[in-house]
């Protein structure tokens, strides 16, 4: 079981280890200006402001959420073959939109199925979820090379390998149910209306929100200060072994700190992060520092988010669960800040655009404040 649900996360995050840190440089290859490039990578996450709550709804109402992952993860396939095709603006962001519909319907449900599958060891998540980081680090170290040496225009066609090896593997996973609901239909709307549930939400909301520079413009931003393409890989897979040194900690990092210091935690140091980057862009050694603090914006902040997400959004309200996190923090807080750093990148400059994005952490670390202590805390 485990082989399995790791593999899917290899597959998953192989592909956003090509497709986030290079696609703006692809585009930017094709002549796009910032905006542009803004507005089309904004694309790849707004429409998980509805997909993902959309295909948790189906899973959750038929119970049987692999067959919305496998399904999506086919469609997405189908899709992205269209860049291929063409390279104008408008058709671009036609194909990114009917992607991203079916490409962001497969992680929420995926995260809930393999949730439900650990069943108690669930604190063993991160064991299998690190295997999508060793995935990422070995798409964007091995990339950056092949990149620099082939050009960018080869990038299409290594995301649709990858996609075509993410839909084979989901032929290996089961189609089980999820186990019967315990709780009425309508109760959604109940654990919506609590507090903490509601400064959760919020809180992802503006972290994704702040890494809008990272993952629209950091390999922009890398090149223009004179780093080659080879290295810039180097830095992006920095960060996620990072990442995966903290994955393999968390099942002893949450009992012993719970989840409200590891939060605040992960927010005092992404603010750090920014700093750095906005600051310091020319001292290698200041920047490797800055991509270490990754294992703290992204591998301790959605190790710890997804956590509270199971805990807050129980039985057959998982797959909504998971699918709200993922629509609220990654698809509007992402868009947003996609969407954002492409017109503060062209009328402010990079610095402030990073120094904005610190602004951000820093206002949803004080939100987090709101969050209560849990009993086992």
């Amino acid at each position: 079981m485990y082989l399995r649900l790791s593999n899917f996360y290899f597959w998953y995050f192989a592909t956003l280890g090509a497709l986030i840190p290079y696609w703006g440089l692809y585009l930017q290859s094709l002549g796009f200006a910032a905006g542009d490039i803004g507005e089309l990578v904004a694309a790849l996450m707004a429409t998980k402001l509805v997909a993902p709550y959309l295909w948790g709804w189906l899973a959750d109402h038929h119970g049987r959420p692999m067959y919305i992952v496998r399904g999506a993860a086919l469609a997405a396939l189908v899709a992205f073959s269209g860049v291929l095709w063409r390279q104008e603006f408008a058709w671009l962001m036609l194909v990114t939109v009917i992607f991203s519909f079916f490409w962001n319907a497969a992680l929420p449900q995926f995260e809930a199925y393999t949730l439900n599958r650990l069943g108690p060891a669930v604190h063993r998540y991160s064991r299998v979820r690190l295997w999508g980081s060793v995935g990422f680090i070995v798409a964007v170290a091995g990339l950056g090379p092949v990149l620099q040496g082939w050009g960018a225009q080869l990038l299409p066609v290594v995301l649709v390998v990858l996609l075509a090896c993410l839909w084979l593997g989901t032929l290996a996973l089961e189609d089980g149910p999820c186990p019967p609901s315990r709780q009425p239909a309508g109760a959604i709307g109940e654990v919506l209306r609590r507090r903490e549930v509601q400064v959760l939400l919020l809180v992802c909301f503006l972290m994704q929100l702040s890494h809008g520079p990272y993952y629209t413009f950091y390999s922009i931003y890398l090149e223009a200060h004179g780093y080659g393409r080879s290295l810039i890989g180097q830095l992006w897979a920095l960060g996620v072994i990072a990442e995966i040194v903290v994955f393999l900690f968390m099942h002893r990092l949450l009992p012993r700190f719970g989840v409200r210091r590891l939060l605040f935690a992960s927010l005092l140091l992404t603010t750090l992060r920014w700093v750095l980057i906005a600051g310091f862009v020319n001292v290698l050694p200041v920047l490797a520092a800055a991509q270490l603090l990754h294992a703290a914006s992204f591998g301790l902040y959605h190790a710890v988010a997804i956590t509270l997400v199971h805990r807050y959004f129980r039985d057959r309200h998982q797959g909504r669960g998971q699918a709200l996190y993922s629509s609220v923090s990654f698809g509007a807080g992402g868009a947003a800040g996609s969407l954002l750093s492409g017109y503060l990148w062209q009328g402010m400059g990079a610095e402030a655009t990073y120094l904005s994005a610190a602004a951000v952490s820093a206002v949803a670390l004080l939100l987090a404040r709101a969050l209560p202590i849990e009993k086992q805390e």
